[in-house]
């Protein structure tokens, strides 16, 4: 009897023990995982506080987007429109639509003519000063520098920019030189904010849809049959190259009063083959001597 008492209280020390350690590696595995799992929670934290700064900065969705057929020149809207019926109807219209894609880029370069006497009463008056003279001397040599295989020279028909553009075309002989009263200056639409002097809306009536079809008329991608990337020469005025600026980038249109051209700048506008538009420079003043930069 002694003897099964002391095997019983034997086995029982034995259960103790065995116990004690497996509870003891019970906690432990409760420390490791809950340390496993606070590094997890804070590992996910950063994250989403990563996730969150990324959403400030680079998750923008933009309130309109990009429209790839601004110009109505996309292959797409070319052709006519067919239901396919088979394969080979399919076959039909991607060949058309390969023929109907772009592959040149078109380069407008928009020169603002010079300082001219603003004081004048009349388009006649209103010619170049000697300075606006000089300022249209380093336009030319600057295109000239640039020495871009020009194919155009097109000039508004106000005396302005009739006289930058023959200044500016003496430095890049055998270029044709047209002119274009649609590039005339003008007042393009209501700015926001509102200028401070009154402008009767007739003007922007009348100057805005001008502009706009000259706009239309210029800025669209190189038709299919153009090989070689060509580069036009358009001397106008600030408005007008304001307006086609922000109209060409897809900006609100009535934002053209917040820009500033100085006069003989050069603003540089590329439309890729897909329809994709670059402005490579607004208002460049570089080619010109400091003291001789002015814009009113």
């Amino acid at each position: 009897m002694l003897q099964r008492l002391q095997l019983y209280s034997h086995k029982l020390q034995f259960y103790y023990i065995f116990s004690m350690a497996t509870f003891t590696k019970f906690q432990k595995l409760l420390v490791s995982a809950s340390t496993i799992g606070g590094a997890t929670f804070y590992y996910i934290n950063s994250i989403n506080k990563d996730r969150v700064h990324n959403s400030w900065t680079t998750d923008f969705k933009p309130s309109t987007k990009w429209d790839d057929n601004w110009d109505f020149r996309a292959p797409p809207s070319l052709i006519h429109p067919r239901k396919l019926n088979s394969e080979k109807d399919e076959n039909v219209i991607n060949e058309q639509l390969e023929l109907m894609k772009s592959t040149a880029t078109r380069h407008i370069i928009l020169i603002r003519h010079g300082q001219y006497h603003i004081e004048g009463k009349s388009d006649e008056q209103r010619i170049l000063t000697k300075l606006g003279r000089n300022q249209a001397e380093y336009a030319g040599k600057r295109l000239k520098e640039l020495d871009f295989p020009y194919t155009d020279i097109i000039k508004s028909t106000m005396s302005r920019a009739q006289e930058t553009g023959t200044i500016i075309a003496k430095f890049l002989p055998n270029i044709p030189v047209t002119e274009c009263n649609l590039i005339r200056e003008g007042a393009p639409i209501p700015p926001e904010p509102p200028v401070g002097h009154w402008k009767p809306g007739v003007h922007f009536y009348e100057d805005g849809a001008r502009i706009e079809a000259a706009f239309r008329k210029y800025f669209h991608r190189a038709d299919p049959s153009q090989e070689k990337d060509s580069y036009t020469l358009l001397v106008c005025h600030a408005n007008v190259i304001r307006y086609f600026v922000c109209r060409a980038l897809q900006f609100p249109p009535e934002a053209w009063l917040r820009l500033s051209l100085n006069h003989a700048s050069l603003t540089w506008i590329s439309i890729t083959p897909s329809g994709r538009v670059i402005l490579r420079t607004l208002g460049d003043s570089g080619h010109m001597p400091a003291n001789i930069i002015t814009s009113q």
